[in-house]
């Protein structure tokens, strides 16, 4: 659930720790907003302001322009570079001692100093908090202590070996926090953000969120193109959204829009403003998960049987209206070490007389019933025409009788949690640009499926891959992760997206926006003056 350009994400090579010994941009501390002021509209949820629980893309689009990292991703680039840091390296050959120094005169925008305590504090209160809706379990297990030797170091010692830390911390999750301003052992819960980043937070509520250009902000961004941004909530609705910008409510609609809506609005005079669509590349990928433990999809025969049948074209073609890809892989093209098992081993169309086979091997008779579950609208608008179309692609083959119900995402979450859904669907936006991150939290320990598979196999090679400094090194060990989840079949990927944004042709440099970092970059965004 991204936008981006036609850059995709490069595989991090050998020079990794060389790459972050140094920093680059503005050194005076100075972010001075040039320009109008822009405002975005947006479907997705801001869930929290507090970076010890968040981990969603409206959330974070907030952290990644509140809140400072140690590094983060420069636009166009997938490899990590410092920002609150001066320099950060892994001190040994293990990668388990990750160590940075701190960039002098670094403050919060209430005027704090930020030194290497904050950094401390901000990692050991996610891990400490815990939530369950957070970023601890997911990105940051592998912490195991923290020290910070004066007030411009910070030394992470790991408990295992953590090649892709570096990445891990220069996302959302690697959020710091003002020590003077936040409880060590709860969430913030009054919706105000104090960070050090780019933009401060003026405002939060239901229908918006305020952010002016802080003044006091030292990293590695240069010139900030306005001087501020609101961003409109519009909570699934898309036709209001489709309104907004094109009567000029909105100079940007940013993720929400319904796909035949951006065909419409592609190049054209879509009402009082001139609107642009632009296109980026994305790693956002949606998978349908199987609980292994469900009476009937717990089956490995009735799993595959519905890889034979679901028919990723026409979902990309009716539903999706050719905005995204048919996905085939758990690692989505443009990350290291893509395969195709799933095409390999199912197809690409519809094979009905496999799939009666694969059900009679596994002396299953009669019609399959089952439940496909969905939320509508955290992992996107056309989530359950989706699943809607995959039931009748299904139903087609005379072997399966599926319905499709939908629930709120406080009440779907809580029902993946308990185990009460066999087939649900999930979203999955990448933290960092890596096939780690395809991976590890959909298999690991606490992954975020909550759907009962376990492979020792692939859990082994997770861990040795983590452990590889050199990531070319870790091709074969991936290609071999791809092939068994596709011969096991836990989850079944459908599609991979593309991103896009919707906006007024006042508006530039959103290109910079929708790279494949993930990272929403409202510096980047210049919007100029009526004529």
């Amino acid at each position: 659930m991204r936008k981006r350009d036609q850059w995709l994400a490069a595989p991090l090579g050998a020079g990794l720790a060389a790459a972050l010994l140094t920093g680059c941009g503005s050194e005076d501390g100075k972010a001075g907003g040039t320009g109008e002021s822009v405002v975005m509209g947006m479907s997705d949820e801001v869930v929290t302001t507090d970076p010890a629980s968040g981990y969603d893309p409206g959330t974070w689009l907030l952290f990644n322009n509140v809140y400072q990292s140690l590094l983060s991703f420069p636009k166009g680039s997938t490899t990590p570079q410092p920002e609150a840091a001066d320099s950060c390296k892994f001190q040994d050959d293990t990668s388990k001692t990750f160590q940075c120094k701190l960039k002098d005169g670094l403050k919060f925008s209430n005027g704090h100093d930020l030194t290497s305590e904050d950094v401390a504090f901000s990692f050991r209160r996610t891990l400490k908090i815990h939530d369950k809706k957070g970023p601890a379990d997911s990105l940051l297990s592998s912490i195991q202590d923290i020290k910070t030797p004066d007030k411009s170091t910070v030394v992470f010692h790991l408990n295992r070996s953590d090649a892709t830390f570096p990445q891990k911390i220069a996302s959302g999750a690697g959020s710091i926090v003002d020590h003077q301003e936040y409880p060590a052992d709860r969430l913030r819960t009054d919706g105000k953000a104090v960070g050090s980043g780019v933009y401060k937070l003026d405002s939060f509520d239901k229908k918006q969120a305020v952010f002016s250009v802080n003044s006091s902000y030292k990293g590695s961004v240069g010139a900030v193109q306005n001087r501020g941004v609101t961003m409109k909530f519009f909570h699934g609705d898309q036709a209001e959204l489709k309104s907004a910008v094109q009567k000029g409510g909105v100079d940007i609609a940013y993720r929400g829009l319904a796909m035949k809506d951006l065909a419409d609005l592609d190049a054209t005079d879509g009402g009082k403003a001139k609107l642009k669509v632009v296109e980026g590349t994305s790693a956002e990928v949606q998978h349908l998960v199987f609980n292994t433990k469900d009476p009937v999809v717990g089956k490995p025969a009735v799993r595959k049987a519905i890889a034979y049948l679901v028919d990723r074209s026409a979902l990309v073609r009716d539903v999706y209206k050719r905005t995204a890809e048919p996905l085939y892989s758990i690692v989505p093209a443009g990350i290291a070490s893509h395969k195709t098992p799933f095409f390999d081993l199912y197809g690409d169309r519809p094979q009905p007389d496999k799939a009666a086979a694969a059900l009679s091997a596994g002396d299953i008779k009669g019609k399959v019933k089952l439940t496909l579950w969905a939320t509508p609208i955290r992992y996107g608008p056309g989530t359950v025409p989706e699943l809607e179309e995959i039931a009748k692609q299904l139903n087609k083959s005379n072997l399966f009788d599926v319905d499709v119900k939908s629930v709120p995402q406080e009440e779907y979450d809580q029902g993946i949690e308990a185990g009460k859904y066999g087939v649900y669907v999930k979203g999955w936006i990448p933290d960092y640009p890596d096939p780690d991150n395809f991976t590890a939290p959909f298999f690991g320990e606490n992954n975020v499926l909550s759907n009962n598979y376990d492979s020792k196999d692939i859990n082994n090679r997770i861990l040795a891959t983590a452990a590889e400094g050199t990531r070319t090194a870790t091709v074969g060990d991936f290609a071999k992760v791809q092939t068994t989840v596709a011969q096991d079949l836990p989850i079944l990927p459908l599609w991979q997206g593309k991103q896009y944004a919707v906006a007024s042709d006042r508006v530039s440099g959103l290109q910079w926006t929708l790279d494949a970092s993930t990272v929403f970059r409202f510096w980047e965004i210049a919007k100029a003056a009526k004529e």
